[in-house]
């Protein structure tokens, strides 16, 4: 007679959670058999609505990084982080003024110039423009009007007499480089018989394209003395020890009696850090030593960037939609995956897989499918938001249609900015939901009772 612990039935070894056997057993649910196909087939669906969700966020959240980032370059490359408007006196120190804030630790530069309303008229037609007045050193200062100029230069610029154009305003005015622009201010010379306009005539010099519809089509840049003749911002003061000249003086003994004595509108001051305008506004204050009403960009652009950081907000809510739905259809699909496995899962249980076993097998079938549909749009994603822009001028050239117009989006190309956090977030976002999806029907095939499942299967 055998021994007791001879008779005894040797016992399977637990293989463990995720093993081998439980991912070979969700693969092969994932492949498709012919009387499996709607199933599969809603599986597939399930994948390319994952896909197009996960690449629909990278790209809009892409688009609009680029687009905040693209505005915020134009806008704080010709205009300071500060700007620096005097009170009650002439700003007729603006030059000391300038050298004493350049000195203040996180200042990068500070320019002066002169600014007023005009009318401007070419060769085809005439439009308001703001003009400009600003030194060859203050260009200089100024990286983005540097690299914007498609024709011309600003070399001899302060001697030159010129003015630079935006691209669209030269096209609507018809006018290239050589060719006269007429700047008409109704503040002229005042008169017995009233003020008569100031109409003065310019070459164009320099025809730059900064890539913002705003500036590239409204802004006229003229010398900064030229400018201050053209507005009158100037005073002649009578020399220190100089007699003033009689009246039957000639010109050339006024000119040497009296010093002329220019104003400037307004400074720029740009900072290191642009979000440090609150720490740095009292410094700057302080080392101007003089009166000075300094608004930051922050404040003047408030209500455009607020409402951009609320639209790319809503687009993330409204398009994050995609993703849920194709959650849902994770459900949906692994519901009925579950259904007609029914008698699969009566034999694997009878065969001794746990309940436990049973619902990570469906968590994987159900994962792999989210999993494989994020990677998917993953790569979808970064290849269209890396080519936007050249995707978009496709787009336009076949269809013969204006995506991305100027005039309503301000900029000239359509940006894109791919940010790795929200690239990941999305992806994450993604595969969360994913999992979750598959919870309810994993439950569902653990509860089944395999002798129920064997009789009526």
């Amino acid at each position: 007679m055998a021994a007791p612990d001879m008779m005894e039935t040797k016992r399977p070894r637990d293989p463990g959670p995720f093993s081998r056997f439980e991912w070979k057993v969700a693969f092969r649910y994932l492949r498709a058999r012919r009387k499996d196909t709607f199933i599969s087939v809603i599986a597939a669906l399930t994948l390319t609505g994952i896909a197009i969700g996960v690449a629909t966020l990278i790209v809009v959240m892409s688009v609009m990084n680029g687009f905040r980032a693209e505005l915020l370059e134009k806008i704080l490359g010709l205009n300071g982080h500060f700007t620096g408007f005097p009170v009650s006196e002439s700003f007729t120190d603006f030059e000391d003024v300038v050298a004493k804030i350049e000195t203040v630790d996180g200042v990068t530069s500070v320019v002066a110039f002169v600014e007023g309303q005009a009318l401007a008229s070419g060769i085809g037609e005439s439009t308001g423009v703001s003009v400009r007045g600003m030194n060859a050193r203050d260009i200089n200062k100024l990286p983005l009007m540097q690299k914007s100029v498609v024709l011309g230069g600003y070399d001899g610029w302060d001697g030159s007499r010129g003015v630079a154009l935006g691209m669209r305003l030269a096209q609507k005015l018809g006018v290239s480089i050589g060719d006269k622009v007429t700047i008409i201010s109704p503040e002229g010379v005042v008169t017995p018989f009233g003020t008569t306009p100031q109409i003065r005539t310019y070459p164009v010099n320099v025809i730059f394209e900064l890539g913002m519809v705003e500036f590239d089509s409204y802004f006229v840049f003229m010398p900064m003395q030229a400018a201050q003749e053209y507005f009158q911002l100037y005073t002649d003061q009578l020399k220190d020890g100089v007699d003033p000249p009689p009246l039957d003086a000639t010109d050339e003994e006024i000119d040497a009696a009296y010093e002329r004595i220019y104003q400037a509108s307004a400074i720029e001051v740009f900072l290191e850090n642009p979000d440090a305008t609150q720490s740095m506004r009292g410094p700057i204050a302080e080392a101007a030593e003089r009166p000075l009403i300094l608004t930051d960009w922050q404040r003047r652009n408030q209500t455009f960037f607020s409402a951009l950081q609320v639209e790319r907000t809503v687009m993330f809510l409204i398009l994050s939609m995609i993703i849920v739905v194709a959650a849902f259809n994770i459900i949906s699909s692994l519901v009925m995956l579950v259904k007609d496995k029914a008698t699969d899962i009566a034999v694997l249980r009878t065969m001794g897989a746990t309940r436990s076993s049973i619902m990570r097998i469906f968590c994987i079938t159900g994962t792999s499918i989210g999993v494989v549909g994020t990677v998917m749009g993953l790569v979808f994603g970064l290849i269209l938001a890396a080519n936007a822009e050249g995707i978009r001028s496709w787009l336009s050239d076949v269809f013969r249609v204006s995506l991305f117009p100027p005039e309503v989006f301000f900029l000239s190309e359509l940006p894109s900015k791919i940010d790795p956090g929200e690239v990941v977030f999305v992806c994450l976002l993604a595969l969360g939901l994913s999992f979750l999806a598959t919870l309810y029907p994993a439950w569902r095939a653990a509860q089944y009772d395999p002798v129920e499942a064997l009789r009526y299967g």
